[in-house]
């Protein structure tokens, strides 16, 4: 931590107006502001993604991730309900649990062998009355010890169509209520009451702030740009039909795209990016077939704040987690899924079509890299800002891509949130 990080706090930030068109690059940079932003978005009234039903199909079966900075473990119980608890032993301290994946009856920390049950219930404490020796009892707990006092920290659980969020905090609203009706229709869209299948998993660790996923999962004027993928074959280009959509606060968006004719528009042909000789060895990866669910759109993306991007690009379909690490680094978790009464033929052309996103993917692999170079540009000069005023200063719903609306809705509201 260096001294300025000591000293700056989440009062000093500047902004140049009351807008959020010209963001600091303190917001990005300032320890502070990010144990900040910690306690109001991750840790208080705000759902926070954990994982999908399907990870967890049987009783015992469980998954370690996190909420926020902290480790949790969804698990599947043995009334076959869903609960996810802190891995923290209320013992001493100890994150006890240190596998991704697994099937237990019970969790024991293995420090000192307290045991729970998979609700998180304290169950069993060693030498808890004592050890008998010559005649008498040494040691134990005291006699008031009440282990339904110790048991792991509980979080608020809410599912909905096999996707699973959590909460610290256990007054916060519904679910659907913090989704909003306008996000909802189009999560309902994805999660419809089918039963999702697992198809496997990406995990990278990016080298920049959580917030510059958000954003960029959030701005449409970037794909046709940056995303040579994108505007040569079409799948996400600026003249494509579009609509992009906000809830009532503007932290959540979707943006949602129709595919249009490839590569022929003058308008796209100026793009540096695009390459009308570009073909591929294998035309499988867009051998796109439309889905009855869709109705219309071949692409949805949604931004769930602060936590969840939900991805269905043509036939691929992804949750991608946010987990936050410092101010200037994120782990970023893909779980590619699909539904259980797919085809194998379905099935095998989205695990195809997930070669275009996570980590090394023929389109994800720029993001990753352009939010590491903007990190060190914040670092280098924390007194200025960036510009987000495509398409104006004002904050709203649009019917086109060349906007960046869907972030200045969002810094409207971590403005509000963050008292800054």
């Amino acid at each position: 931590m260096n001294e300025s990080e000591t000293t700056v706090t989440p009062k000093h930030i500047h902004w140049e107006s009351t807008g959020t068109s010209r963001i600091p690059f303190e917001v990005y940079t300032d320890a502070a502001i990010h144990s900040k932003e910690l306690d109001r978005f991750f840790y208080r009234n705000h759902w926070c993604y954990v994982g999908l039903e399907a990870e967890i199909p049987n009783i015992g079966d469980f998954k370690r991730t996190v909420v926020g900075e902290r480790s949790v473990i969804m698990a599947r119980g043995e009334d076959g309900g869903i609960n996810v608890v802190e891995n923290i032993c209320a013992h001493r301290g100890m994150a006890f649990c240190r596998e991704r994946h697994g099937n237990r009856k019970e969790f024991v920390c293995p420090y000192h062998q307290w045991s729970y049950t998979l609700q998180g219930n304290l169950q069993g404490v060693p030498f808890r009355r004592g050890v008998k020796q010559e005649g008498k009892v040494n040691g134990g707990m005291p006699a008031d010890f009440d282990p339904a006092e110790h048991g792991l920290n509980k979080l608020a659980v809410a599912a909905r169509g096999g996707v699973v969020f959590a909460s610290f905090d256990h007054d916060i609203e519904s679910l659907e209520d913090f989704m909003g009706p306008v996000i909802l229709e189009y999560f309902d869209r994805l999660f419809n009451g089918r039963k999702l299948k697992i198809l496997g998993y990406n995990r990278q660790r990016i080298p920049g702030n959580w917030k510059l996923m958000q954003e960029n999962i959030k701005d449409p004027y970037h794909p046709g740009l940056l995303h040579t993928w994108f505007v040569t074959f079409g799948l996400w280009r600026a003249d494509n039909k579009s609509r992009l959509v906000m809830d009532r606060l503007h932290r959540h968006a979707a943006m949602i795209s129709t595919r249009g004719a490839a590569g022929k528009s003058g308008q796209v042909t100026q793009v540096s990016s695009f390459k009308e000789t570009m073909q591929l060895h294998d035309p499988r990866f867009l051998d796109i077939v439309p889905e009855p669910w869709w109705g219309g759109p071949t692409a949805v993306m949604i931004t769930l704040f602060p936590s969840l991007i939900l991805q269905q690009q043509v036939n691929s379909v992804s949750t991608r987690h946010i987990q936050p690490d410092g101010h200037g680094a994120f782990n970023f978790v893909w779980t590619h899924f699909g539904f259980e009464d797919d085809t194998e033929e379905i099935t095998q052309r989205r695990l195809r079509q997930a070669n275009l996103f996570g980590p090394a993917g023929f389109v994800s692999a720029d993001d990753g890299e352009v939010i590491e170079f903007s990190q060190q540009a914040f670092e280098s000069r924390p007194l200025h800002h960036t510009l987000v005023e495509q398409g104006g200063r004002e904050v709203g719903d649009t019917d086109h891509m060349v906007t960046e609306t869907l972030i200045r809705g969002m810094y409207e509201y971590w403005r509000k949130v963050m008292e800054i």
